[in-house]
Formats: structure tokens, sequence, C-alpha cells
């Protein structure tokens, strides 16, 4: 764990530079506009160890897979969002000498990120080998309001001469991904140009046909410089040269789009990109960002969490939000969320179940309906890919497997228990859709989309269990739950428990439809070509019959078939050099042992809580929770909010500590490869569903509401059915506030209250309340 990042409410601080805690940084500080991405990189030449990082949303390279052997089944490639690009580098000549803060001597460094405003801004003085001495201010943000567009303003005073400076603001194609399979280059450069004040490159994925197309302008605040533009196979650039004075502040600001062929023909896509870089010039700096920032205004109006007497927590929960917001934006439904986002090439981009699982109670909650509703649509537009690829493993009648690991619904993960195994991923997409509509009540949704996609995946359930004469009960082989610590197991209790779910389920949204639009119902019916009484009377016996390992002695549900026969040792008995076990222990060590890497059991008690009492849901906390590493991402916030729900305030307070500074403070050793996005949503979880207690039961808003020790006060936004809701919960106290006017009828600790604009409700803290 490195604790680098100094605490402050708003903003992620860095002071000192520690070349070894560069590429951290990179990640930490990285940029984003739901478009495309930037990692902190420097835009000066730097050569430290750094990984060049520019993504832009929905571009990909299908990179050949690589496996030692082949098995039927394999995708034949993994999908890679590409590094694309360098379009941020200015390098620097001072009298001739190029500055690189590797090699200079750094004094102040400074590096701030404005979450409030969402701007990156670095400071410091370097003096190079030639002992002349600058100080640099360098401030850039990738529009919100304009998203094609990324600014930056590069500053620079001579500290102790007047001589030459020379600012090269530069576009680079010449860029690979450090995780190429292949070792492979995945651009072509279709063409490059430049001249007097501008500079432009097209580039072109060898596969699929992606155009990419980079524009350049700036400004400088000065009226006397030369120029020079040039331009050769890869790289295209101005070079402006000025006779500075002493402590005289020489600014450049460098105006860059980036246009894909996402959003624009292939034929007009560079005079776009050329036409636009033009605009945001003759805009300025000061118009652009104040229209950004006004962007980031209204998110963190709707999104934000304020935390009064803990400035780590409040520091943690905002850098959580503003990733997830910089990361998705909910205008493209072609578009999804990778684990790592716009931060690094680990995990290649795609999207994996964390979306559904975690991301979209985050946004449901704190965007506009259609944000959701757009994520939940990319799966349905890939239905068919995901009937394909059931397909291909033997599956009939229109079952669908969705994919671990997508870009266009193909699946594209290549290792095998978690290609193959790792199928509770279907229920993850099935249950997004029950929270989607108990949240919205999107009838019409359910009816365009949902159901079909429900009924799918509860066809590939069926399909995918086995009737054990031995036991006389319906069991799932050959599985890995979400805990991947243990792969290829029978009778995964969370894996068996989501899939009976789907199976009720897809009846139930079916029968839901019926109820609301019978035309609809029978287009349904007709499409699907769904056999009603014989599917319905075979889901129901696999539902009534389903088999889950539980052992009477311990009254606990299992793991899997066989978990107790592992030795049954705690984390707190693994010594901590041998912490994280991934990084320490072999895979057989792992395998063998209890250790759970993430919630799995525990995943499908907070799933469906209601159905078990809080005995029950102490006591699987309790053993479970003693055997888990947290290694995975997505692990503690779960934890963490059955802690809360089983008053564990404290225990609840440190899992969610875990999982909300899981990258500022690098719990896990792996920063440097970029940040866990998808899993910074169920910091959002441990809040709102924790300390705040949201639940929905029987369509009914409920809160519970607890605060850790320490916490003054905290306070977060909710929508619900259109109606936005702020909770403010205090050491005595918890209010509700309505900011849509409407009235709205909800529990409060089994209370029920009605809120509206003329009355805030206000209740007195509770314990123990379950």
């Amino acid at each position: 764990m490195i604790k680098h990042i100094k605490s402050n409410e708003w903003n992620i601080i860095e002071e000192g530079f520690n070349p070894d805690y560069q590429e951290i940084s990179e990640s930490v500080f990285s940029l984003g506009n739901g478009r495309m991405g930037q990692r902190a990189n420097f835009e000066e030449s730097y050569s430290g160890k750094s990984l060049q990082g520019s993504y832009i949303a929905g571009i990909f390279y299908p990179d050949k897979t690589k496996v030692g052997w082949w098995k039927n089944g394999y995708p034949e490639y993994f999908a890679k969002v590409l590094n694309s690009p360098n379009w941020i580098g200015i390098d620097i000549k001072v009298e001739g000498l190029t500055l690189d803060l590797f090699k200079c001597k750094i004094e102040n460094f400074r590096r701030i990120l404005d979450m409030k405003q969402g701007i990156l801004s670095r400071s410091f003085i370097a003096t190079l080998e030639n002992d002349k001495k600058i100080k640099v201010d360098a401030i850039r943000f990738l529009s919100m309001e304009n998203p094609d567009c990324g600014i930056i303003r590069y500053s620079i005073t001579p500290v102790n001469f007047s001589g030459k400076v020379t600012f090269i603001p530069y576009i680079d194609g010449d860029i690979k991904n450090r995780d190429a399979n292949w070792d492979e280059k995945f651009w072509e450069i279709s063409e490059i140009g430049s001249n007097k004040n501008e500079a432009w490159l097209l580039s072109k994925t060898k596969k699929p046909d992606f155009r990419v197309a980079f524009a350049m302008c700036w400004n400088i605040n000065v009226s006397e410089y030369s120029i020079n533009s040039s331009h050769n196979a890869s790289r295209c650039e101005n070079r402006i040269e000025i006779d500075c004075k002493k402590d005289e502040t020489i600014t450049l600001d460098k105006f860059v789009t980036v246009c894909s062929s996402l959003y624009y023909e292939h034929k007009k896509i560079l005079e776009i990109a050329r036409l636009k870089a033009e605009k945001s010039k003759q805009t300025g700096f000061e118009k652009m960002f104040g229209a950004h920032a006004a962007r980031w205004d209204a998110i963190w109006r709707q999104s934000d969490i304020k935390i009064k007497g803990d400035i780590s927590a409040q520091q943690a929960i905002r850098f959580n939000i503003f990733q997830l917001n910089q990361t998705y934006r909910g205008d493209d439904e072609r578009l999804n969320i990778g684990p790592k986002g716009f931060t690094g090439e680990k995990y290649g981009g795609s999207t994996y179940w964390d979306t559904e699982a975690y991301c979209i109670p985050f946004f449901i909650s704190t965007a506009p309906q259609q944000v959701t509703r757009n994520l939940l649509i990319y799966r349905y537009k890939h239905l068919q890919k995901a009937i394909e690829n059931a397909k291909k493993l033997g599956f009939s009648n229109g079952a669908a497997l969705y994919p671990m690991v997508t870009m266009t619904g193909e699946e594209c993960h290549n290792e095998w228990e978690i290609t193959f195994e790792e199928i509770h991923r279907n229920g993850a997409i099935a249950f997004a859709i029950y929270n989607y509509i108990r949240n919205t009540n999107d009838l019409k949704y359910l009816g365009e989309y949902g159901v079909e996609v429900l009924i799918a995946i509860a066809r590939f359930w069926a399909q995918r269990t086995t009737f054990s004469n031995e036991k006389q009960k319906f069991v799932i082989l050959g599985v890995t739950g979400p805990n991947e610590y243990e792969n290829n197991v029978n009778n995964n209790w969370y894996t068996n428990k989501i899939a009976v779910w789907c199976l009720k389920y897809a009846m139930e949204a079916l029968e839901k439809v019926k109820v609301s639009s019978l035309k609809m119902y029978h287009k349904i019916i007709e499409k699907t070509n769904f056999d009603i009484e014989k599917e319905s009377a075979e889901w129901n016996k696999i539902i009534e019959y389903m088999y889950f390992p539980y052992n009477a002695d311990l009254d606990l549900f299992l793991q899997q078939e066989g978990y107790l026969d592992k030795e049954q040792i705690l984390v707190s008995d693994i010594p901590v050099n041998q912490r994280p076990i991934n990084q320490n222990w072999s895979w057989d060590r792992i395998l063998r042992s209890c250790f759970i890497k993430q919630a799995d059991v525990l995943q499908g008690i907070y799933l469906f809580e209601d159905e078990f009492d809080t005995d029950t849901i102490r006591r699987h906390f309790d053993f479970y929770e003693s055997r888990t590493v947290h290694e995975s991402s997505l692990s503690p916030c779960v934890h963490a909010i059955i802690a809360a729900r089983i008053g564990n305030i404290n225990k609840a307070y440190e899992l969610y500590l875990r999982t909300a500074r899981l990258d500022l403070d690098d719990y896990n050793n792996e920063v440097h490869e970029g940040l866990h996005v998808t899993s910074m949503a169920g910091t959002w979880m441990a809040i709102v569903e924790g300390f705040g207690g949201k639940r929905i039961i029987n369509n009914m808003l409920h809160f519970n509401p607890s605060i850790p020790a320490n916490w003054e006060e905290y306070s977060f936004m909710i929508n619900f059915n259109d109606n936005i809701l702020e909770i403010r919960v205090s050491q005595s106290q918890v209010e509700i506030i309505t900011h849509t006017g409407r009235e709205v009828v909800l529990f409060v600790y089994d209370n029920l209250v009605t809120v509206n604009s003329l009355h805030n409700v206000v209740l007195p803290l509770q314990s123990g309340f379950y």
C-alpha cells in the first residue's frame, strides 16, 4: 500500500516527484469525458518508465488470441481498446536542451486533479543540465461539453536567464499497446500534414476499419516568435521559438480534436476534425473551460456524496464518483464501461459483468433514466451474438450465454475457467434488468427489450442444469463462481441461486408485460417462439428441485460441494509477507486453499437479502468474511453493505475505506496498470446501500440509515421513479428532502412516511434497527 496522495475534499494532490510512482500517478490522475480518455502522462518529454495511454471509446482491435493449448469454443481474438496516437505532446527545449523530468533536477513539483471542475494541473521548477532554470505550469482538460476536444494550457517562465525557449506541440501516431499479444502495432497512418498554425493526422486500425482523425491548433500569448512546421510518416508538429526574458511567462494553448468514425463519415472525418480544432481555438481556453466546468457542476449536483468529519473518506468517494462520470456519458447505446475505463490497458478495456452488477445501481440513482436504459439496450443489441456464443458451446432453441468479455457481443476471453465456466454473468444481466425496472417502472423497455433477453437467459439455465438421479435434484456442474480462486467446481451456491432466480423472473416479467400490453406480450411469444406450457413447466420443475450445498452442523450454505473438505484456516493466519496471495502463491496452492477472492455466497445474500433473517446473514458473514482475502476489487463493497446490514458499522467502515481508497492507496499494488473503474461504483453502493440502508421492497423505497462513529454527517441524492430525493444522516437524526416537488411515500426504519415540497421527513437516528 502506497500513501503518496494528500487528503483534500475536492482535489487529488501529489507533492514532490518520485519516478517510482510515475505510472501509478498516470493512472490516478487520468482524465476522460466518456468519448475519450487520457492517462496523466507528461506533455513534455519523459525518458523514465511510463505507460503512454490515450484511449477512444468504442475503438478496439481484435488482437489474435495467444494460448498454449487451443480448446474448442475459444475465441479467435481478444478485443482491446487501443492505445491511440499521442495528442498531448509538447516538447520543450531550453537553449537547445530538451526538458525531461527524468533527467532534470525537480523542485516544488505539484500535481492536482480538481474533481469539482474536471481539470488536471501541474507545476514545478526544473533545472536543466545547462543550469537553466524554468518554472512550468500546465493545465489540461477533456471537454465534457464538446467531447471531441482536449485542451492544454502550458506556461513557461525562465527563472535565472533570458534566452531561447522552444515549444513543439505535436501529434505522434507511432504508438503501440503494451499488452499486444504478438508485439504488433495496431494502427496505420492514412494521412498526415502540417502548416504554419496547425497539424493533423488520420489514423486507421488494421482491423476492423476504424478511422480516427486528430487535429491541433494553438494560441500563444506573445506576438514575436519564429515558427516552423514539419511532419514525417507518423508525427506532425509545429516548432515555435521565442526569445524569452527572465521572469516573463510564455503561455501556449493547445487545442486538439479527436474524431472517430463511430460518429463521423470516413471521407469527411479529417476535415471535420480540423474545423473543430480551429473552432475551439477561436472560442478560446476560458470559454471552453467555462462550458466544461458547468457540465461538471450539473453532474455533481445530482451525484455528489458529502461526508463531514472524515476528509479521507470524502476525498475517496468523490474520486470514485468522478472517475465513473468521466468514463461513461450514457448518450450512446453502443458503448459500455470497461474495468479500467480510460486509465490503462489491462482487461482490454472491454465489457465485463461488472457493469450490470456494480455500475448500474450507481447510474440508476445518480443519472437520467436514459443512461441506464442505454446500458441495458447495449446488451439487447448483442442478444443474437449471445445466442451464437451459446450455440458454439452446444446450446439450442435461442438459449443465450452473454460473453464474459466483449466489445461486439462476441466472447473474446480465452481463459477456459472464465470463458466456459463463469456463467453467473448471465444472472448479473438479468438482475440488472430487474433492478432497472424496480427503480423506474419502465415497462416499455421491459416489453420492447428486456423480456426477450430474460427468456434467452432462462433457456440457457434450463439447458445448463442436469438432473442428478443420486440427489434427485437438479445440479449445475463444472462452473466458476464470482470467487475465481475456485475453478471447475460443482454446484456453486451462488450460481445455482442466480439460475433459479432468473427462471422465476423471466416468467414474472413476461406476465408483467402481459398485464400492461397484451399486444406486446403476443409479439414476444411469437418472436421468441416461446412454448408457454412446456417451457414454463420445465422451468418450474428446476426451480422446485434445484440442489443447494448446505452443512447442517454449521447451518451454512456452502460455496460449493466439497468446500469444507479444504483446510479451514483464516485470512488472519496468512503471514503479511505472503499477501496478496495471488502475487506470492502458486495457482495450485490458491485453488486448494479455502481462501476466497471475492464475495460468492455473500453476493447471493446481498442480492436476495429479503429471503434471509438477520441471524442467517450474520452467521454467513462471520464465516465467509474471515476467509476472504478481497483480492478482487469487486469484493469489499458487498461485504461492507452486509456488515452495515447486520449492525457491524466498524467493519463496514473498514471495508468501505478499502474499496473507496483501493486505487488512491494502491492496496493491491497494481494501480500502475490502471484504475478499477467498475468497482468504484461499489464505493457508492457501500455508502448508499450500506450506511444509507437503501432498499426497494415491493416497489417501495426503504431507508435504514446508520453512520460511522467518526462521521459528523453524510448526505446523498437518489433518483427513484424520476423523484430526486436527498438523504441526510447525522449522529442524531435522518432527514429526507425532495428536490422535485412531487409527493413521495417511502419507509424509514419501517415507518411509512410522506415527503413533499412542504414537508421534509425528520426522524431520530436508530441503531440496531434490523
